[in-house]
């Protein structure tokens, strides 16, 4: 060979080495931790400030951060419209899967594809269930029927025979369809009152008068609003989740009202909604060593004794489900009996409505 040629060998042999070795360096799987650092997570709640979901879920993102390697921003933005079913379907069709973006939403959700209440012909539910990845639930919360004080019903009992005004955000909403399905299994004789933006509305409603109860879930009563219960302005009349609440031992579940055992079955089967009271959901195909990450971030902060303190203070239960056990709960509705999820779509149609 000659010795130009031999020089021009090395050095194509130089380069391909140096190639080599700042190939493998950019080929290098980037870790979690140098992923999320400097990064800043959109926190998505489909819901508005100051109820429920809001409270649980800024309690959540003020320390979830910390356990996240890489420490990033956990930043909350609340998409309250449609029971939380717009900030769904930008969850499942617009937001990043690189998991920089999750949400916690309406408790509703996951029942939707089944009952499709929030879209009766399925045209507005643009997402599939089976593909979300869940995070977890801060908290398991039942929604509890109130009263306002002046109401004309003061015992369960009394909802049969007083014609109540309730006030509701939507016909899909849990403050309208907990009480239909009670009209309809009960035989209580309420009357619907919607198109309120969220709950601070409907109670400044019930305080002028307009309507005489709600329900919600018990936190909005307990953290948010304690003065309506220590000053007697409401009466609590029913608990819609499975046992009755250390808060109000002497208010029956509607469990416990019904008269056969398929009403309770239905109620049984609806109500599993309140075992993963606040969702948090990831988009599809997030990398599964981030979503790893976040459920270990999620589980840990809710071993956090800041996390813990925090929520003791403003009045906030500490009784979470991992993703794990929310994704188990999710698929038993899913797989519920077709018969019995029709009757249940039946009786939670609103008047009016094709079924």
């Amino acid at each position: 060979m000659l010795p130009w040629m031999r020089a021009i060998a090395a050095l194509v042999a130089a380069v391909g080495f140096v190639a080599m070795v700042f190939g493998s360096g950019l080929a290098r799987a980037e870790s979690v931790e140098e992923f999320y650092r400097g990064k800043t997570i959109d926190f998505l709640i489909g819901a508005a400030v100051g109820g429920g979901y809001d409270v649980a879920g800024r309690a959540v993102a003020q320390h979830l951060g910390r356990h996240i390697p890489g420490n990033p921003q956990v930043v909350v933005r609340n998409m309250p419209a449609a029971s939380s079913l717009v900030m769904t379907n930008h969850l499942f069709n617009v937001a990043k899967r690189d998991g920089t973006v999750f949400g916690m939403t309406n408790n509703n959700i996951p029942l939707e594809p089944r009952l499709r209440l929030l879209s009766p012909d399925g045209t507005n539910l643009k997402f599939d269930i089976g593909r979300f990845s869940w995070i977890g639930t801060p908290l398991q919360e039942p929604q509890v029927l109130f009263v306002w004080h002046t109401a004309p019903a003061r015992t369960v009992a009394d909802l049969k025979t007083q014609r109540l005004l309730v006030g509701a955000v939507t016909v899909a909403a849990d403050n309208y369809t907990m009480q239909l399905l009670l009209n309809r299994t009960y035989g209580s004789i309420f009357e619907f009152v919607t198109g309120y933006p969220g709950q601070n509305d409907i109670f400044v409603a019930m305080e002028r008068g307009e309507v005489h109860a709600n329900s919600a879930g018990v936190s909005n009563l307990t953290v948010n609003r304690p003065h309506l219960l220590k000053e007697g302005k409401v009466r609590v009349l029913v608990n819609f989740g499975s046992s009755r609440l250390a808060a109000f031992p002497e208010v029956p579940t509607a469990l416990e009202l019904m008269s056969n055992d398929t009403n309770r079955e239905l109620w049984r089967l609806y109500t599993l909604k309140y075992s993963f009271a606040r969702p948090i959901a990831l988009p599809p195909d997030v990398p599964a060593e981030r979503g790893d990450a976040l459920r270990l971030a999620f589980d840990r902060t809710m071993k956090d004794p800041q996390y813990i303190a925090d929520a003791g203070r403003i009045g906030l239960d500490v009784n979470p489900l991992s993703g794990t056990e929310v994704a188990r709960l999710v698929g038993e509705i899913q797989a519920a009996p077709e018969p019995l999820m029709l009757r249940l779509r039946e009786l939670l149609t609103p008047p009016g409505k094709s079924k």
